[in-house]
């Protein structure tokens, strides 16, 4: 029953195209040639679930607008996985099931852009906002890699690259890009790896918050996380032994905790919005100054906001990336 629900709705999204072209058609006198939008890419490549989905989510009528759009769409295989492991039935969404799958869907979805798979080898690895929504109605952000193929938030791969359309340009992936949390785009990223070794080593002994749970957790927050380079973590290791002989596992993980509640704070704050003055972490207060970019801890260390890689957004909150680890008072 749902397999002919689904190749009913399917028919009826494809009908829909049919009606808005032919009347596309009768106003040019049949002069014009026809749009293939991104949802004509998506029945072309017959990916009937994406095409359910945006019909349950009531999505086909945005997806055929003026865009462009950069769409990442994922296969019928990806939508079936996500069905077997979220349990949600695309015929039967309670209210607050279709927001859910409705950001789902786009937070596989780029505005305003579009985005090749040449732009993106191009750039190598970045970070880019989709349509999806997090804390504040403030857009969720993709982290994409291209060191062995296009891959996104870690997990989703592009499988068929650079299906054009009328109004933008497809990507078939090989996974739905799930709704980030803090702990997608600091385990993702391979310059945030001693953060994660960090808030790792921070929870094995008696940490002021389980780190690597909170982080994980979409529904925790939000917070607002300053996050160290592995440079900075370095740099920090360094300044504590000149010698180069303290590794950062060799640290106590009381020690690390109490520097890591240095980088929360509680809130969702946007670059935007940072203050000019004292800012309260989980640990204490620092001082952020939002013209020149800096915060200041305790012990008059500064620290750079790295300015390309701020607004970070996930579900449970947003990163903005530091070039110094902060301090409590020595």
């Amino acid at each position: 029953m749902k397999i002919i629900s689904k190749n009913f709705k399917l028919l009826t999204v494809f009908l829909l195209v049919v009606g808005i072209t032919a009347c596309s058609d009768d106003d040019d006198n049949g002069t014009s040639p026809t749009p293939t939008t991104v949802v004509d890419i998506a029945i072309e490549n017959n990916l009937t679930s994406l095409a359910a989905a945006l019909q349950a989510t009531d999505l086909v009528t945005t997806l055929q607008g003026e865009g462009p759009f950069t769409v990442f769409a994922p296969s019928n295989d990806a939508f079936a996985q996500l069905l077997s492991e979220t349990g949600l039935d695309l015929d039967n969404l309670s209210t607050a099931e279709k927001a859910l799958v409705k950001n789902i869907l786009l937070n596989h979805v780029i505005i305003g852009s579009t985005l090749t798979s040449t732009n993106l080898v191009d750039a190598e690895s970045g970070y880019t906002n989709t349509a999806a929504i997090g804390p504040n109605e403030a857009n969720l952000s993709l982290y994409f890699t291209t060191s062995n193929g296009v891959m996104l938030n870690g997990s989703s791969t592009v499988t068929n690259a650079d299906n054009v359309a009328s109004n933008g340009i497809v990507h078939i992936v090989d996974e739905v890009i799930g709704l980030p949390t803090i702990a997608t785009f600091a385990t993702t990223n391979p310059a945030l790896s001693n953060l994660v070794a960090a808030l790792e080593l921070a929870d094995s002994g008696t940490p002021t918050v389980p780190y690597i749970a909170t982080v994980s957790d979409a529904t925790a927050g939000p917070f607002t996380v300053f996050a160290p380079t592995n440079d900075a973590f370095s740099n920090l290791l360094v300044e504590l032994d000149p010698s180069g002989n303290t590794a950062l596992a060799d640290l106590d993980p009381a020690t690390v905790d109490a520097v890591l509640t240095y980088h929360i704070v509680s809130g969702n704050i946007q670059s935007s919005g940072l203050p000019n003055g004292a800012v309260m972490t989980l640990g204490g207060e620092i001082t952020a100054d939002n013209s020149a970019f800096t915060l200041t801890d305790s012990n008059n260390r500064v620290s750079n906001i790295v300015t390309s890689l701020v607004d970070i957004q996930s579900m449970n909150g947003v990163v903005h990336v530091i070039d110094m680890v902060l301090l409590p008072m020595q």
